[in-house]
């Protein structure tokens, strides 16, 4: 969600800061704001509500002489979406930037104002700096400070703090992301809440464990330094190259992130098949395998978890392994019966979200080996599980998820076979290489056709709600295929199993809805007689189905058609790219933020 970063050395650190929060853009924002020291040691303050460019014309032409500063972008928590409530918050001791939530706001927020700490914002950020200041001027050290400020605040969190006399910055975090990094070769060192921000910027990254302080200080021979709660230098941290390239949060000649990682997933289909089937993968596949679970607790939020449901019917059909798919924000508050014996399974695209960390931590707590599937290495959640399956879908900037949800998917299945011997026979395993491989093929065709799509979605796009409807293994596609239209064209969409129409939905039916109706082999017949139950009512039916399929053609009013052959458990992938498109090219008629939709982040880091 929000996105923090901090810079510290001889380069102009607000064009660097404000580079790193650009490439965060993706994570969703409502304000953005930096801190600074200029050239005469003064601390300079500017945020602006709205996109990054208000912030920019705020600043003005600059250039401005910095060596040390912090920024954010906030996604509005606590206290309506104003400059006041953007960050940085500062005074004239510190200046400071925060991720997530202070729980026990309103009960510190009562002892502050008694103490006489003066609240200018809505926010429960301005919380840790009313306790920061309070500790200072007491007469506590900068370090010591943030060590009684951070004992003080209840929840999970990240703060940035700029020290305006020394000019050294320092961070801190509870189970938020956080990262450091270090450039050795301009002498100069970054923290951030995301790794993207950095790329192309540092040599090395630092993950510290939680309670742990950062210290970025050029004053300091090693730039960067760790230390405890009780101010001792630690090695609590975890590091490792920096190997991402600036360029991959690029568009190229695509005019949306959406549509240019839409057209990614073929070649992330093959080079996953081979890391997983013949490459760098095969350890971490073979250690994941190498205790097969009683039960699993498949735990996930929003696209991850309908990912999260494909993979549950495939586990249990193949294995016969009972598998629970449950909801990251339900799952802690349902006391859940967890036996040693059980794995818990997380799926998540950053690594970060914060409902899926908790429910790891409670499967943790309860003795359970947990598992992720993730696209983040060195997240949170890589972290702290036992094994790790990597997606290897690269940085997905569009904040709705695409390609990782078939990486998802497909790391999810090649887990399953891996589970049942399949991947030990060399047969069967050249035959899942040959189906992956077919999967790729029929996804490029797909997109070397998609003008077939945007001319559906030209004459769609107009109408007031949309029904997906798919049985079997095309329910959760349904069900992502309305996620996906939802949140990118602003338009009211459901996705439901196509016999639970008539058990109430089908009362909103008439001829401005429009049912994009899923079907393929399976259940073939009962899935026909659920669309004629809708056209009956006058619905509008787009039919994604069987190529050359005539009776579907006669009962649509708009049909794409697909080449299942072959492809069989594969085919709900097949079909969700063919979701993307529709989805992606209806918000396109509509004129929407595709890539950035509104009230939405990429990273949910809060409850």
């Amino acid at each position: 969600m929000c996105g923090i970063v901090g810079h510290l050395g001889p380069q102009n650190s607000v064009e660097l800061v404000l580079e790193g929060l650009q490439r965060l853009e993706y994570r969703g924002y409502d304000s953005a704001g930096v801190s600074f020291i200029d050239d005469q040691g003064n601390l300079q303050n500017f945020k602006k509500s709205g996109k990054l460019e208000n912030l920019k014309a705020h600043l003005g032409a600059g250039p401005f002489v910095a060596r040390s500063c912090i920024g954010h972008t906030r996604w509005a928590t606590h206290g309506e979406v104003n400059d006041t409530n953007s960050h940085p918050h500062s005074n004239e001791l510190l200046s400071m930037v925060h991720n997530g939530i202070i729980e026990n706001a309103p009960t510190l927020k009562n002892e502050l104002q008694a103490e006489g700490f003066e609240f200018k914002s809505q926010t429960d950020t301005e919380v840790f700096l009313g306790l920061m200041t309070v500790n200072l001027k007491k007469g506590l050290n900068f370090k010591q400070a943030i060590v009684e400020s951070f004992k003080k605040v209840e929840g999970n969190s990240a703060f940035v703090l700029l020290d305006p006399v020394t000019t050294d910055i320092y961070a801190i975090k509870r189970c938020a992301p956080l990262v450091c990094g270090i450039n050795a070769v301009q002498s100069e060192v970054f923290a951030s809440s995301d790794p993207y921000a950095l790329a192309g910027l540092v040599d090395k990254l630092y993950f510290p464990e939680d309670e742990v302080i950062c210290h970025l200080s050029s004053g300091n021979k090693n730039l960067l330094n760790f230390y405890d709660l009780n101010l001792e230098k630690t090695k609590k941290y975890k590091s490792k190259n920096q190997d991402l390239s600036a360029s991959v949060s690029e568009k190229g000649d695509y005019d949306h992130f959406m549509h240019k990682e839409i057209h990614e997933q073929p070649e992330l289909i093959r080079s996953l098949t081979h890391y997983y089937f013949a490459g760098e993968g095969v350890p971490s596949l073979e250690k994941a395998i190498s205790k097969k679970p009683e039960n699993i607790h498949l735990v996930a939020c929003g696209t991850a978890f309908y990912a999260g449901l494909v993979i549950k019917d495939h586990i249990e059909k193949l294995n016969r392994i009972r598998c629970y798919a449950e909801l990251g924000s339900e799952f802690r508050y349902k006391d859940p019966i967890l036996e040693k014996n059980d794995l818990g399974l997380f799926i998540s695209q950053s690594g970060e979200t914060a409902d899926t960390l908790a429910a790891q931590s409670l499967c943790k707590t309860n003795g359970l080996s947990t598992m992720s599937i993730v696209n983040v290495e060195g997240s949170t959640l890589f972290r702290d599980c036992d094994d790790n399956l990597l997606i290897r879908a690269g940085i997905e900037v569009g904040v709705a998820s695409t390609k990782a949800f078939t990486q998802q998917v497909l790391t999810g299945m090649i887990y399953s076979a891996a589970l049942n011997g399949i991947l030990e026979n060399g047969e069967k395993k050249k035959d899942m290489a040959a189906k992956f491989s077919l999967l790729a093929e029929r996804v490029d065709k797909i997109l070397a056709e998609e003008k077939i799509i945007e001319d559906v979605a030209k004459e769609i796009h107009i109408h007031k709600g949309y029904f997906y409807t798919g049985r079997g293994i095309y329910f959760p596609i349904a069900l992502e295929g309305a996620l996906k239209l939802k949140e990118i064209a602003y338009v009211h969409a459901e996705g439901y199993a196509s016999g639970e129409l008539k058990h109430g939905p089908i009362a909103l039916i008439d001829d401005s809805m429009v049912n994009v109706a899923l079907v393929g082999p399976e259940l073939y017949d009962k899935t026909i007689s659920n669309i004629q139950e809708i056209k009956a009512r006058k619905g509008i039916i787009v039919t994604i189905g069987p190529r050359g399929d005539e009776h579907l053609k006669e009962i649509s009013d708009y049909y794409i058609e697909l080449d299942f052959d072959g492809l069989d458990e594969l085919s709900p992938i097949y079909v969700n790219v063919v979701n993307q498109l529709l989805a992606y090219y209806i918000a396109r008629c509509k004129g929407t933020d595709i890539d950035k939709p509104r009230n939405l982040a990429k990273s949910v880091t809060v409850e």
